[in-house]
């Protein structure tokens, strides 16, 4: 019977993949499918002939990141200049609004302290590249969108330890300098590998169209992943493992330019494709490693924490409009800022709770709130987008939706 479970979740989610009116809920399918089978095998996803695979959640994450910095330029930081005061309000929204509320839910529910620090935890991570999409579908401020995820994730080293260290630290313990050094190598250093990915995938240089200077990368790039291994522990070293992913990552898209873009002439948008997919597919790994760590917590507060996290997410939103409003921001960059408010980056908040604080329990909100966050994005999207703010603009290009959470 468990077994049919998830085989009915796995071939529903296939056919929401195909079927194009259902396939923004396609992703939250497969996570449930993969906490069903994390719940029902989780020795599958344990322990592989001796290797513990939480450690491979890291490299995920960094993975994902990296695809993040792909879809930014220079001209998302440089953004800023022409709207600083709505990205202002956005950053004192996001690292207010969320985290406060995740504080004040873990109260009103009475959440054991690992748990509680979760909540805290989500609600104190920056703004994640869904937020991006969901703001193209409701026909919001793009521009504004990608911008306010770029600087909610750059000043993140400084601001979720902050927040986790003021609100969360009565939980559990938190070492500032620890998480701040641990989201440097797990998203800033990827994240900056994937802006140099960037340039070299979109660049309009005449040398990123040599065969010659993108092997000379891809050469370079191993051996500087090489030589990245052997850093020694330390501040730099705890930079490690960003650094040789980064690097890792930089030879691999080099050398997928050579054969897709050089050699083969293959079709141009081959890494809008790919990343999605991969970002997905490390994500729904993610959070069956953390399930099948924390099945039995999962049965015991599931429901209570689903609905601490959508009325996270939700109050998220909510706050997020009438906090820009007040701050008088046109309805379409509230309507903007409300999506950058309400939805974080579940990837990284996993992340930092199963290697920072060491603890499958505070991964709980996160691996819960993410799935949800999808949903509830996309709802609002059609609702947003049937009902066009007075002040609309015009829709730039699609982002790359290479972080589903």
């Amino acid at each position: 019977m468990e077994m049919l479970l998830v085989l009915a979740l796995g071939s529903a989610a296939l056919i929401f993949t195909r079927v194009q009116v259902l396939k923004s809920y396609a992703f939250t399918l497969w996570v449930f499918a993969c906490v069903a089978a994390s719940m029902v095998y989780p020795s599958a996803f344990g322990t592989w002939f001796g290797f513990d695979l939480k450690h491979l959640i890291v490299p995920l994450i960094q993975i994902i990141m990296f695809g993040m910095g792909t879809t930014l330029s220079v001209a998302d930081f440089s953004r800023v200049l022409t709207m600083p005061w709505a990205v202002v309000v956005g950053m004192v929204l996001q690292y207010t609004v969320m985290p406060f509320v995740g504080f004040g839910l873990t109260v009103l529910f009475g959440f054991e302290p690992e748990i509680a620090a979760g909540m805290v935890l989500i609600g104190s991570a920056p703004g994640g590249v869904a937020s991006n999409v969901i703001n193209y579908l409701a026909r919001c401020n793009v521009a504004l969108s990608v911008t306010m995820t770029a600087f909610s994730t750059l000043i993140s080293p400084l601001m979720t330890p902050a927040m986790m260290k003021l609100l969360a630290g009565q939980y559990i313990e938190i070492s500032y300098g620890k998480m701040m050094v641990d989201i440097f190598n797990m998203i800033i250093v990827p994240i900056v590998a994937g802006l140099v990915a960037n340039r070299m995938l979109y660049g309009e240089s005449p040398g990123w169209k040599k065969s010659p200077v993108v092997a000379g990368l891809i050469a370079g790039s191993v051996l500087a992943a090489v030589g990245v291994s052997w850093i020694p522990a330390g501040w730099l070293g705890g930079l490690r493992s960003g650094l040789i992913v980064g690097f890792a990552m930089i030879g691999v898209t080099a050398l997928a330019k050579l054969i897709m873009d050089i050699w083969i002439r293959g079709p141009k948008n081959w890494m809008d494709r790919a990343l999605p997919v991969l970002s997905m597919a490390a994500i729904c790994w993610i959070i069956a490693i953390i399930t099948a760590r924390s099945g039995e917590d999962l049965k015991r507060v599931g429901v209570a924490l689903l609905a601490a996290s959508m009325l996270h997410n939700v109050l998220g939103y909510f706050l997020g409009y009438w906090g820009a409003r007040a701050c008088r921001l046109s309805v379409v960059d509230a309507r903007t800022v409300a999506v950058e408010v309400g939805m974080q980056n579940g990837g990284m908040a996993s992340g930092l709770a199963m290697n920072t604080l060491q603890s499958a329990k505070a991964a709980l909100a996160p691996a819960v709130f993410g799935p949800w966050q999808n949903v509830s994005g996309s709802i609002l999207a059609t609702w947003w987008r049937g009902r066009p703010a007075p002040d609309s603009i015009p829709i730039s290009p699609k982002p790359s939706p290479t972080d589903p959470r």
